[in-house]
């Protein structure tokens, strides 16, 4: 089955566009030296896969206004790529995840890159520091894209508040999650759990994903602000049931298909509205293992499956199933509300809540 993301050739020509950047952007720092190729090649490995969903949700966005597709549209919504290529490189420092889309992650590769080459100092402040730096360069040529997509600077002009918010307010989700690892939920009850965990998956993913892009797309397109409100609520609700669809593979999801070890979201000690919810009904024994395995880094198969064992006999997976469902059904009737807007664009719209939220990876 044809995915929606492949209509008008979108993903191919994204790669495409994507692909441009980087020979623009290696021509850019060739003088700087031969040195910097490794910092490069990083970004081109990780930007180079991915499902191109915050793309899609941008250019649909614009398609949504009735304005016709063009090239540089679809430059427009590489700069997305770009941005989320940003975030990935910045979050797998923060969570000291080892790999990334099936290959080492690129803090991990960079250490590995400064132990094999014998330098002098840290292997891994070395891979660190190298990867803070690849995730800012990509937050400068998602700055770029947008700039010089090839848009009139008018319809550019719409959507770059938009696109300026998306950019800050994803920083202060990444804070949030920190936050929320270092203090700790022990004098919350539940439901603040929940709100607390919903609040960071809201800033921190929900936003960046769906509904900034496709109010980017939107804007710039010349959607009516009646148009807009609806639309915002469309991407905000995908936005977050993709988010918890992203919790459950994170513990059972196939390393094969997510790209990630099994299990790693409970090694990070990630507090999820899933792990809120298995916490919640858990009984003593349940509670007490939960408490010692949750979070150590070191945490084998075995303590992954006996976690695994706890969130799914607590019903904690059915109760963030019925949550996906519900936000889905949320999204589609608020875009079905939405005034004025291209029919083909609405169907792909309607099509991408199921892609979203159905996905295996």
């Amino acid at each position: 089955m044809t995915s929606p993301l492949d209509l008008c050739d979108l993903r191919t020509r994204v790669q495409a566009a994507v692909d441009a950047e980087m020979q623009v952007q290696r021509a850019i720092l060739a003088p700087v030296g031969d040195e910097l190729n490794p910092l490069v090649d990083a970004v081109e490995r990780l930007i180079a896969g991915g499902k191109r969903l915050r793309a899609g949700f941008l250019y649909w966005g614009y398609r949504a206004s009735g304005s016709p597709d063009s090239d540089a549209l679809v430059r427009l919504a590489a700069a997305m790529e770009f941005f989320q290529a940003a975030a990935l490189l910045h979050d797998d420092v923060m969570d000291g995840s080892d790999t990334r889309r099936g290959m080492p992650a690129a803090h991990r590769a960079f250490s590995a890159l400064h132990a094999d080459s014998g330098w002098a100092g840290d292997s891994t402040r070395f891979g660190e520091s190298a990867a803070i730096l690849a995730g800012d360069l990509c937050l400068q040529w998602s700055d770029e894209l947008y700039a010089t997509s090839g848009l009139p600077s008018d319809e550019l002009d719409r959507g770059r508040r938009t696109f300026d918010t998306m950019r800050t307010q994803l920083m202060g989700g990444q804070y949030l999650d920190l936050l929320e690892s270092a203090r700790g939920w022990d004098q919350l009850d539940t439901s603040a759990r929940i709100d607390s965990a919903r609040n960071v998956i809201r800033y921190k993913s929900a936003k960046y994903s769906v509904e900034h892009p496709i109010l980017i797309g939107a804007a710039v397109g010349g959607v009516a602000a009646s148009g807009l409100a609806y639309l915002s609520e469309y991407g905000l609700a995908l936005g977050e049931a993709f988010q918890l669809r992203d919790d459950v593979l994170g513990v059972f999801g196939d390393p094969s298909t997510t790209g990630k070890p099994a299990g790693d979201d409970l090694r990070e000690g990630k507090r999820t509205v899933l792990v809120a919810l298995a916490l919640d009904n858990a009984d003593t024994d349940q509670a007490a293992l939960f408490e010692k395995l949750f979070g150590q880094p070191d945490l084998d198969a075995d303590g992954v499956t006996q976690l695994r064992g706890v969130i799914a006999d607590t019903g904690a997976v059915e109760q963030v199933e019925a949550m996906i469902a519900g936000l889905s059904a949320q999204s589609r009737a608020a875009l079905e509300k939405a005034p004025g807007l291209d029919a083909e664009a609405v169907e792909v719209l309607a099509s991408l809540v199921a892609a979203t939220t159905s996905r295996t990876a």
